[in-house]
């Protein structure tokens, strides 16, 4: 008896996910051990005797190979290590601690973002031609061409600093996630309008949809019940790269706002030579995304079921 094809297609999403990750893993620990430096490098050497506690404490007296090893058996069984760098706490934990943060406002981005990127696209499409279709699209322009590393310190700026509508960092409040959610969702509804926009005026045009158009149907009619769906199919194979978008422009978000999640971490483990804390975040991040791609697969073969034929 064969196996139905969706476990076949699973069975090999997963064994291509393990090995993605191990890769990841791999590169990411060859390169951290290539960078010159290490982790306990500082203007005031420690006594000898306290390096070689140190060093066997965190498996640095072992050779590369033997370091490798250990930290992929330790890895396979969900055990992250120690934190070089917060020696109070292992890697397990800050991830655990950081993870809902970061979490929290990259969900709220992407939503933010679909909602307002499919709104404002399908209100550009249905005015094609008009001043609102093409100063929309020149603001999209815009929000695509602005870094986030300018966008945060703007709205800090602006909300923060001029009007003192909101803190301008911090965490612990729901005043807190409002100028982040904004500075990684503007990029994204940018992005997510031009695309939709583009992707529902191919769908408008479709002959079977000029037929339902000359028998009278209404254009809100079609756009809801016949021209939504199908036009958002690029739109949901677009939610893996905004993904990655929100995961990495959050290094320098959560920087500017002071927020505890895993950009910041990893960001200050990679200053900080902290070994262990960047393989942790590095090979979470990697399993989300891949766990992403796979979910967004899932959608757009409901959306579309041609594609699971493939």
């Amino acid at each position: 008896m064969r196996p139905h094809p969706r476990l076949l297609r699973l069975g090999g999403r997963l064994l291509e996910a393990a090995i993605t990750l191990w890769l990841l893993g791999t590169l990411c620990f060859a390169l951290l051990r290539a960078a010159p430096g290490g982790p306990f490098d500082t203007e005031k050497a420690a006594p000898p005797e306290v390096q070689a506690v140190l060093d066997a404490q965190y498996r640095l007296d072992q050779s590369l190979p033997m370091q490798y090893l250990g930290w992929l058996g330790d890895a396979l069984h969900g055990d992250l290590g120690p934190s070089f760098q917060y020696p109070d706490y292992t890697v397990n934990q800050l991830i655990a601690n950081a993870l809902p943060v970061s979490a929290l406002n990259g969900g709220l981005a992407l939503l933010l973002a679909l909602l307002c990127g499919v709104a404002l696209g399908a209100w550009a499409a249905l005015r094609a031609g008009g001043w609102s279709d093409r100063a929309l699209m020149f603001l999209a322009g815009l929000g695509l061409a602005i870094p986030k590393f300018v966008v945060a310190p703007l709205l800090v700026l602006l909300f923060a600093v001029t009007l003192h509508w909101l803190p301008a960092g911090g965490w612990g409040e729901w005043d807190n996630v409002v100028l982040p959610v904004i500075a990684l969702a503007l990029p994204n509804i940018a992005y997510c309008a031009r695309l939709t926009r583009a992707s529902l005026l191919d769908t408008l045009s479709a002959d079977y949809l000029c037929a339902a158009r000359a028998r009278g149907l209404s254009e809100t009619r079609l756009l809801f019940a016949h021209a939504l769906k199908p036009a958002l199919l690029p739109v949901a194979a677009w939610l893996s790269p905004a993904l990655i978008n929100v995961v990495t422009g959050s290094a320098v978000v959560e920087q500017v706002f002071g927020i505890p999640g895993m950009g910041r971490y990893f960001v200050q483990g990679a200053l900080n030579r902290d070994y262990t804390l960047v393989l942790g975040v590095v090979l979470v991040i990697g399993a989300l995304i891949v766990a992403i791609n796979v979910a967004v697969d899932a959608l757009r073969g409901w959306m579309d079921p041609r594609l699971e034929q493939d």
